[in-house]
């Protein structure tokens, strides 16, 4: 069964948002099936100090910075989360009014579900809230539509931002030069970003005598994925399989990593009808139509692969770093990998998801709620939070590489998560989109091929121009 999306709201982005207001130092911050991180459904860091500790920049003209702390705002902060990440996000909030007091802030919290609708519907009655969520298309669709505020002066006029320790790829996604996603001014600053890294039990690996997957990309290939899910498989004395090698193998990293993608953003064409495509495409299927040794559409609906994961009954499985508190008490050992590579390229790629904060363009006041926005995303002690409870890999690349690293709880190889953000990670499809209908229209047809009804060079010859003529008429 292939995964499409994951949870999405995580990613991180380690830029050090140092304000001349003086905002720095106190603050802090499952699997479904493929691209994660960006979607409500999901979603999703610290390290030692560097040179700029959180102090504001020292001979920045901020008299009129400190004329708009004195004065009194109500602003309104709007997102989505489970409990922990909404008690995590109220304590911050507490902590910013309580440091400001005259700076009021409304956290409204809406169900993952229907928070693009109610946001949608907010903006049309003119009631958009002063700093929000916004990520993957989502984003593309709001700064395309001139929702958003433009950051770069409010950055410019205060030095907040130290592009040094930021992480570059959390940074880009939210900046937009009028056609593409990911170059030109900033609209949004990183909540987080999301690496989506190969969980296993190494109790498995150990009890049929495997080593273990490496973490170093490029080492561990499909061959020897299929290899090791191939002993690793265990049928019952019934001969119903009792524990599966591997689940929620990912589309975007077999496609990605054997050379393939499913769009040419630059001419807007879609690309899925190619030898390398299919070929990934083909063996994702065949981990269960074919070798038996990943859940098939029926065994995910009597139990999906995250459930059976942590039942001990899965021994590969991807994770990202808001897994981790559901994984540390197990019962059994785990470590992360590398993504398994292409045996055909010898390359890797994985999926790497984002959700940020972004400002309503309307605001009425755009420096208090910059100021909100960048307290969330790159206050040193919201981003320590953050990490110690297993929410996020720092935004802050110094705390990343830093006390995240040197944790002492699992994963032990968690140096794969800053790997995967460096070097090999890539943002979801669906990032250079502002209509997804084409997108959408793939991942309900796909089912063709999870289920062996269709090859997937047969499928994909028939889909191209169907995806063709849908991103045609919503993005074009």
């Amino acid at each position: 069964m292939v995964i499409w999306k994951k949870k999405w709201s995580h990613m991180s982005v380690a830029a050090m948002l140092v304000l001349a207001m003086g905002v720095t130092g106190c603050a802090s911050n499952n699997n479904n099936g493929g691209g994660n991180a960006n979607q409500p459904a999901n979603a999703g860091s610290n390290a030692e100090q560097g040179t700029n500790d959180g102090k504001a920049a020292e001979g920045t003209n901020n008299g009129g910075a400190e004329a708009a702390a004195d004065a009194k705002s109500q602003i309104e902060f709007m997102g989505w989360g489970g409990d922990t990440e909404k008690a995590v996000f109220q304590k911050l909030i507490d902590e910013y009014m309580k440091k400001y007091p005259n700076k009021k802030v409304k956290y409204t919290v809406v169900p993952p579900g229907e928070y693009y609708q109610k946001l949608d519907t907010l903006i049309a009655a003119k009631k958009t809230p002063d700093v929000f969520y916004a990520g993957g298309a989502h984003f593309n669709k709001l700064v395309s539509s001139d929702q958003l505020l433009n950051l770069d002066p409010l950055i410019e006029s205060t030095g907040a931002v130290d592009p040094n320790n930021v992480w570059k790829a959390g940074l880009d996604r939210y900046r937009f030069d009028g056609k593409t996603v990911g170059t030109g001014s900033l609209y949004g600053l990183p909540k987080d970003v999301g690496p989506w890294a190969m969980a296993y039990n190494k109790d498995l690996f150990d009890k049929a005598g495997l080593p273990y997957p490496s973490a170093k990309a490029g080492e561990y290939t499909w061959d020897d994925m299929l290899a090791a899910a191939q002993k690793l498989t265990v049928k019952n004395a019934r001969g119903k399989i009792d524990t599966f090698g591997i689940a929620g193998f990912s589309l975007e990293a077999a496609v990605w990593g054997n050379g393939g993608d499913w769009i040419d953003y630059s001419t807007g064409t879609v690309t899925i009808d190619t030898p390398e495509f299919a070929e990934a495409m083909q063996f994702a299927a065949d981990l269960g139509n074919k070798y038996k040794v990943s859940p098939s559409p029926d065994d995910e609906k009597a139990q999906n692969g995250y459930a059976r994961f942590v039942a001990g009954k899965i021994a590969m499985f991807p994770m990202g770093p808001w897994d981790q508190p559901g994984f540390w008490n197990l019962p059994f050992k785990w470590d992360i990998a590398a993504w398994p590579a292409s045996p055909k390229t010898g390359k890797t790629a994985t999926w790497l998801g984002s959700l940020g904060f972004v400002v309503g363009k309307n605001t009425e006041f755009p420096e208090d709620a910059f100021q909100l926005a960048a307290y969330l995303s790159l206050d040193r002690d919201s981003q320590k939070q953050n990490y110690e409870l297993g929410q996020a890999v720092p935004n802050l690349i110094d705390m990343a590489k830093g006390e995240f690293l040197q944790m002492d709880k699992a994963p032990q190889t968690r140096q794969v998560f800053i790997d995967i953000i460096e070097d090999y990670g890539r943002p979801p499809v669906e990032v250079g989109s502002k209509n997804l209908k084409w997108l959408d229209t793939f991942n309900q047809d796909a089912s063709q091929v999870w289920t062996g009804k269709k090859t997937a060079a047969e499928f994909l010859k028939e889909e191209q121009p169907k995806l063709q003529k849908l991103y045609d008429e919503g993005n074009k």
